[in-house]
């Protein structure tokens, strides 16, 4: 098995990964930290992929694994000044430094315990260091070998970013699925 990541830019590829099965759900589509509180809260249905459309119209919106053309995995990245995570009163700001978030990672069932999920993690890390990013943030679950919902899982897994080379920066006041999150960054200057 050959993974490639590629940067997000086709739309029904990005529909497969973060889409609902039914066009009229109000699934996340990995807006919630993309766009206001607000701006997500009053969007429902297809008006959701349809924003998610415009955004791809103005470039990657993160990157997406590939197994050969088969779409199997989704890691949204961008820069924190981008996201609602520059507002974020339980993650906190380690510093000035205009790093960027990297904050949702989905595998497609069928297609998990491969070792996807690192590739992902390497390859929004790669995406945003060709972007000038000069370090990638995480908010992983801090689950200290729980298991965890696979619905809630999509900020990661803290053992998986240390193996990506992510180190602790800072503790959260967030938790998630019964979890807390944990600040963790991966310098790239």
């Amino acid at each position: 098995m050959t993974i490639e990541v590629r940067p997000a830019t086709a739309f029904e590829d990005v529909r497969t990964l973060v889409g609902p099965k039914r066009p009229d759900a109000s699934v996340c589509w990995c807006l919630s930290y993309r766009i206001p509180s607000k701006l997500n809260n009053e969007m429902h249905g297809p008006e959701r992929g349809d924003y998610v459309r415009s955004l791809l119209e103005q470039g990657p919106l993160g990157v997406l694994a590939y197994e050969g053309d088969e779409p199997v995995g989704w890691a949204a990245v961008a820069p924190r000044a981008d996201t609602t995570f520059a507002r974020n009163r339980k993650i906190p700001h380690v510093d000035d430094l205009p790093v960027w978030s990297l904050w949702c990672i989905r595998v497609r069932p069928g297609h998990r315990g491969k070792g996807i999920s690192h590739t992902l993690i390497e390859g929004a890390v790669d995406f945003a260091r060709a972007h000038g990013a000069p370090a990638v943030e995480a908010y992983p679950l801090d689950n200290q070998g729980a298991k965890v919902d696979l619905t809630m899982a999509y900020a990661g897994i803290r053992k998986n970013f240390e193996a990506a080379g992510f180190t602790h920066a800072a503790d959260t006041t967030s938790v998630l699925a019964g979890h807390p999150r944990v600040l963790m960054r991966r310098d790239l200057r």
